[in-house]
């Protein structure tokens, strides 16, 4: 039946065509946002997930941050301390050498002056982010022995845990100015620190040799301090680079995640794209051709 009134051809063609633009604005917001899932409404628990999990990468993010903060402060300490330990073999020669008799101690003593005042510069200069682990004052107030440098964070069932490295800074201090405890300052068995050592005024004799002997033993167990709080602080090293290491994997792994549940594969949405702008481009043809058959009802009365 032809009829003027309802064109039931135009209305099928306009609900096609109004679904076919729907879809086609559907995909031309995944292309130009680059998600499939960009709001709650387009997939509730695929949003949520990744939500969350967005928000456990904005923390490992700042543990990145916080890992390589501890890490180029432990940089700054172990490279000064593998200085000291050239420094200080190099005390520890000069003192083998006088023990020889005849030798102008004197002379030789400005030669260690040298390297005393460039061991304290060194310990002072170790100074990162406001913090200097070699060269401190344990009567401070602000004095904290153990150094924290953040390690991990984990969200489980809603319970947040941050994971720290701890670094006993006991261990590496060369200077006290508290109480002379550090490795150069304090004395060490036979009463002698590196860096108060002086050997200007001592003899030949037998006494003032054995006094000789004694700073040798001393400067090399200072020596041996030396190399295990470097060995302490290569370990930390070690652990925060693999730690950092880590974080930086599952950080990529979580973004890799979210894009699984959330990114629009931009292939199969071009391929949709150039499907629909056909179907819209028919979908207008079909219209007008159903509109056109009104008019076909005029030549009935002509």
């Amino acid at each position: 039946m032809a009829s003027l009134m309802t064109n039931a051809a135009a209305m099928t063609a306009l609900q096609t065509l109004s679904a076919t633009n729907s879809f086609f604005e559907e995909v031309q917001n995944r292309i130009s946002t680059g998600y499939r899932v960009s709001t709650a409404e387009d997939n509730a628990a695929y949003w949520s997930i990744a939500m969350t999990m967005r928000s456990d990468n904005l923390a490992l993010s700042a543990v990145e941050d916080a890992l390589g903060l501890g890490a180029a402060t432990l940089d700054t300490v172990y490279a000064a301390m593998e200085s000291t330990v050239d420094i200080v073999d190099e005390i520890k020669a000069k003192l083998v050498v006088v023990t020889e008799p005849g030798v102008d101690r004197a002379k030789i003593q400005e030669e260690i002056d040298a390297p005393q005042d460039n061991l304290r510069s060194i310990a002072d200069s170790a100074v990162f982010n406001n913090e200097n682990w070699l060269s401190v004052d344990s009567s401070d107030a602000s004095y904290n022995a153990t150094k924290e440098v953040v390690g991990s964070f984990s969200l489980n069932s809603g319970v947040i845990t941050i994971e720290k490295i701890q670094i006993d800074i006991t261990e590496t201090e060369l200077y006290d100015d508290a109480d002379q405890s550090g490795i150069l300052d304090k004395a060490q068995v036979n009463g002698n620190a590196v860096a108060t050592i002086d050997i200007s005024a001592l003899t030949d004799s037998a006494a003032d040799l054995a006094l000789l002997e004694g700073m040798v033993t001393d400067v090399d167990d200072a020596l041996a301090e030396i190399m295990d709080a470097a060995t302490a602080l290569g370990a930390a090293k070690s652990r925060v680079k693999l730690k950092n290491e880590f974080v930086s994997a599952l950080t990529g792994a979580l973004d890799r995640g979210i894009g699984q549940l959330v990114d629009a594969d931009m292939n199969e949405e071009s391929t949709h794209l150039q499907a629909l702008q056909v179907q819209q481009q028919l979908g207008i043809q079909a219209l007008s051709i159903a509109n056109s058959s009104s008019q076909n009802i005029l030549s009935l009365f002509q």
